[in-house]
């Protein structure tokens, strides 16, 4: 989720560019870097790390009368965060630049073609593919606009690219396909953004790109077009009236609901390019473990803390259920001090979004020292843990700026359910026809989320009226769903500060059913799966003790509201993919009761978003 902004017009375009980039920050800060044509020449800066970086590196350059430029921050997705791998990147000439958004999907194979043509590659990027396939085209088109159509019409995957070549240096080519993009206008001057905050300070007339389109920018002029077949669109502009904070934030009220409903975009970003959904073939390229490797483990250690621990435990009954291999289950914490009983034919999974969480890198520091293969599932590239794995399947889920978690959760579980299809794959424990239905399944949970995402905030908004003053909660549910019982639990105690507890319900019997009354709210999950019954049967308990219950059940399950009139219905998917669509009435009961009460949902008191100390 990198950030890209791009100016032409009658201004010095350096500060433009700086002063865009700060404002997109939040989107990457793995690296930077800016471009600008000026005497016929392109001028590049990039830097490692923040922002700071590159403003020191290029300050002295504020006044070069250049009015044309891109700037791009990075969040790493392909190859580690080094300047060599920051954007823009270039073609062989030089003369060609790009900045990139997303992932090209198909970027290997398209590499190995443009090698096998004499293009020579220095970064570890799928982006600097972009530069030299438009480079390719221009051979042939000496024309930018038509070498860049050429070029997408051969791209697979998500992009937002800003391009300039010295060829036609007073003409910004910029396009998109499932990577957000945004133009400004203004008499003089036309802008590119990946949101909206780096517009503000210069117009607030702005034309949103939908997929497939291409932008051809000027000074003040531009035209719109179709990808595909380079018809012209008529795009009407829109007038923002935002201010700084809430553009930040896309119009949410915090990040965390932001990040919420960018669910459906990190999951799909994750899956894209690893399932075949002809065939539901699994390809994990960066996962450093060879078949027969994979086939010698005979037992699985997931080790993690918080949130990414309760996507180990769904983790454990997907590939107990798929692959056949006992997996333990270990907080890190736990993990790290207690005799490992691992050795050669032992594979350690560490979860970790920052991939730096001290515990669980003290953990797998062991485990390898005791001859255990190490893979990491994790959402920052070049990160400690991802360097001392010898493997790593990466989220794609870009910046999560709201300290509890929730993209970067349901992330989690993509990588792992597709880890599961993988080894299913693998030691054939999967036939591929099953192993297709779960693929296109797991893709499919993607868009059931996003069209669900605006009703349950508005049932939730209103249903939270008469819970919001709770002094406790419970959390129930039964397999696949009593770690998100866990889950809901961890996101109303983090940023509600209301004592919750999450519990497998048959274990309400065993002791915490004491502390059901009247008073006492108990959300419990009870989709119509394997163990519907046996929950169901425990939801009845609760009632005859008088417990308020929230119920989130399946579409037309009307036994339900028999049982109390709250009831958040949610469609009949996949069981195993349960967990990915019951998380978000989770999460949003948790963020709808903070933000009745008024705390602090991005930044919860004594909080940090990872934790790099013991």
């Amino acid at each position: 989720m990198c950030g890209i902004v791009g100016y032409v017009g009658t201004r010095r375009v350096v500060p433009i560019l700086l002063e865009g980039l700060r404002r997109l920050e939040y989107r990457g800060y793995d690296s930077a870097g800016l471009v600008y044509s000026f005497d016929n020449r392109l001028v590049r800066y990039r830097a490692k790390g923040k922002l700071a970086n590159l403003e020191a590196v290029v300050d002295e350059y504020i006044g070069v009368a250049s009015g044309i430029g891109l700037g791009h921050t990075r969040w790493a997705t392909h190859g580690a965060p080094t300047e060599g791998n920051a954007h823009p990147h270039t073609d062989c000439t030089g003369e060609l630049v790009v900045v990139h958004n997303g992932i090209i999907e198909n970027y290997n194979a398209l590499k190995k073609e443009l090698m096998a043509k004499g293009h020579v590659f220095t970064s570890e990027t799928d982006t600097e593919v972009l530069a030299h396939l438009i480079e390719d085209c221009l051979k042939e088109k000496r024309d930018l606009v038509a070498a860049v159509r050429a070029a997408l019409t051969l791209v697979e995957g998500s992009y937002a690219i800003g391009v300039l070549w010295a060829g036609e240096p007073e003409l910004l080519v910029a396009a998109r396909n499932h990577s957000p993009l945004v133009m400004g206008v203004a008499a003089d001057a036309c802008y590119i953004a990946s949101d909206i905050p780096a517009l503000l300070p210069f117009t607030r007339e702005v034309i949103f790109l939908n997929d497939r389109e291409m932008a051809v920018l000027g000074r003040g002029t531009y035209t719109i077009q179709q990808i595909d077949d380079g018809s012209e669109l008529a795009k009407p502009v829109s007038l923002i009236d935002w201010n700084a904070s809430m553009a930040e934030k896309a119009g949410f009220r915090h990040f965390m609901l932001k990040e919420i409903f960018e669910q459906p975009q990190a999951i799909l970003n994750t899956v894209s390019g690893r399932i075949v959904p002809d065939t539901g073939f699994v390809d994990l390229p960066e996962i450093g473990l060879d078949y027969a490797t994979l086939d010698a483990i005979d037992r699985i250690a997931l080790v993690a803390c918080g949130t990414s621990w309760h996507a180990a435990l769904i983790a454990k009954y997907w590939i107990e259920k798929w692959v056949g291999i006992p997996v333990e289950v270990d907080i890190a914490s736990e993990f790290r001090y207690r005799r490992l009983l691992v050795d050669e034919r032992t594979l350690t999974i560490a979860i970790s979004q920052s991939g730096e969480t001290a515990d669980t890198l003290a953990g797998i520091r062991r485990a390898a020292q005791l001859g255990s293969r190490v893979l990491t599932v994790c959402n920052v590239v070049g990160s400690t843990m991802t360097r001392e794995a010898d493997g790593v399947i990466y989220t794609h889920a870009g910046p999560e700026i709201g300290v509890a978690s929730t993209k970067a959760f349901t992330s989690q579980l993509a990588a792992l359910f597709l880890l599961t299809l993988y080894l299913g794959q693998t030691r054939k424990t999967i036939d591929p026809i099953t192993r297709k239905k779960l693929g296109l399944s797991l893709i499919d949970i993607a868009e059931v989320i996003a069209t669900e995402l605006p009703r349950l905030q508005t049932e939730i908004s209103a249903l939270i009226e008469g819970y919001y003053e709770a002094k406790d909660f419970l959390f129930v549910g039964r397999g696949l769903n009593f770690p998100i019982a866990l889950e809901g639990a961890l996101k109303l105690k983090e940023i509600s500060y209301i004592h919750a507890e999450g519990y497998a319900a048959g274990e309400l019997k065993h002791g915490p059913i004491a502390l059901i009354d009247r008073e006492m709210p108990v959300v419990a999950l009870v989709p119509r799966d394997s163990v519907y019954l046996k929950t169901v049967s425990n939801v009845e308990e609760i009632k005859a003790r008088q417990g308020r219950l929230v119920l989130f059940g399946t579409s037309g399950d009307e036994h339900l509201s028999t049982l109390t009139d709250d009831v958040l219905y949610l469609p009949d998917v996949m069981e195993d993919l349960n967990p990915l669509l019951y998380t978000i009435p989770a999460q949003l009961l948790a963020y709808e009761i903070a933000n009745r009460r008024g705390c602090d949902v991005d930044q919860p008191r004594n909080l940090a978003k990872s934790v790099t100390v013991e």
